[in-house]
């Protein structure tokens, strides 16, 4: 496993916010398999109880049902915790579009009491996600860190306004911050229901339904697909970092490489045929394109692998076939 290939010392507690949530709960999965003892913060509002299901009987996690938007809940969740990994947000650009109050009262606010009270802890580091929505309408590619547009969405500007919040902290209160810039995270326990469904468990349920799936636009918008083991490693990494002109700074979590959503489907639908051949057949629908996304999407990951070592296992191909694997069984 990873963390014990990077010799992580499981004598700390590291809290995870979000940590029922597809991300968070990968992460406390890998971080309890190395003997880590894990505290689990969560509202329930987008997480499952049943992606942590599995961990409810190890002495070494602790869950505690809470909110980040309030103050005492957050202090509550630092009090012992030596390390913070802070995935609890609510995502989505069309969410923050159809409700920017509460996508700003959960990623801005929380995010404030949650600084807070790690620093009121004393907590040893603060690593969170933030995201590569952050980049706006800036025309670069590969996207690069320190070069970003303006925000095209109530939830790409929450995000930017976390980096600068740990900016501050980690000037003013000293206070280490590393923020993680995710790009299009797939993997196991990612949600396939509801409206804010991200692309690739949507489209996947839509082909093993039987069903067209469908696109916003012609198909040509193209994203640097993330798969989870990738994600994890990174915030491992991020935790093992002892350089300190690797910390109070931001990565692109990415595989760095483009894919477009036509290839999206191609792809997806070769990988389901192996369970369904009819599933070849499936012919794609196309619809308007989504108010406030980024046509193009690509990240440099060159920053994190010279500050942090970071080297992606799983590129897109390798991912999604993991990922259908783990859909199949599980939800078909």
């Amino acid at each position: 496993m990873l963390l014990e290939k990077l010799n992580f010392s499981s004598e700390y507690i590291i809290l995870v916010t979000g940590g029922a949530g597809f991300i968070g709960s990968n992460l406390c999965e890998s971080l309890l398999k190395n003997g880590n003892k894990v505290i689990c913060l969560d509202n329930f509002a987008t997480g499952k109880r049943e992606n942590i299901k599995p961990f409810l009987g190890n002495k070494n996690f602790t869950l505690i049902n809470g909110d980040i938007r309030k103050l005492n809940d957050c202090e509550t969740a630092c009090k012992n915790a030596d390390y913070v990994l802070h995935q609890a947000a609510l995502g989505s650009v069309p969410r923050s579009i159809n409700n920017p109050i509460i996508s700003n009262e959960v990623n801005v606010s929380g995010f404030l009491n949650m600084l807070v009270a790690a620093r009121n802890a004393n907590v040893k580091r603060f690593v969170y996600a933030t995201s590569s929505s952050t980049y706006g309408d800036s025309k670069s590619m590969p996207k690069v860190e320190d070069v970003i547009g303006k925000p095209l969405s109530p939830y790409a500007i929450t995000k930017y306004v976390n980096e600068l919040y740990a900016d501050v902290f980690s000037k003013t209160y000293g206070i280490e911050t590393i923020g993680l810039r995710y790009f299009n995270v797939f993997g196991r326990r990612q949600d396939p229901n509801g409206d804010y469904a991200a692309v690739i468990p949507k489209l996947t349920m839509q082909l093993m339904n039987h069903e067209s799936p469908i696109i916003n636009g012609d198909g040509s918008f193209s994203r640097d697909f993330t798969y989870i083991d990738n994600v994890v490693e990174m915030n491992v990494r991020a935790l093992l970092a002892d350089d300190k002109d690797s910390l109070n700074t931001v990565y692109n979590v990415a595989f760095g490489e483009r894919t477009s959503l036509n290839e999206l489907v191609e792809l997806l639908k070769q990988y389901l045929s192996a369970y369904d051949t009819k599933i070849g057949d499936i012919q794609i629908v196309y619809g308007p394109e989504r108010q406030g996304d980024v046509p193009h999407s690509l990240a440099s990951i060159d920053k994190a692998r010279k500050k942090l070592g970071y080297n992606p296992q799983y590129n897109i191909k390798s991912g999604l076939k993991a990922a259908m694997d783990w859909y199949w069984n599980n939800l078909k």
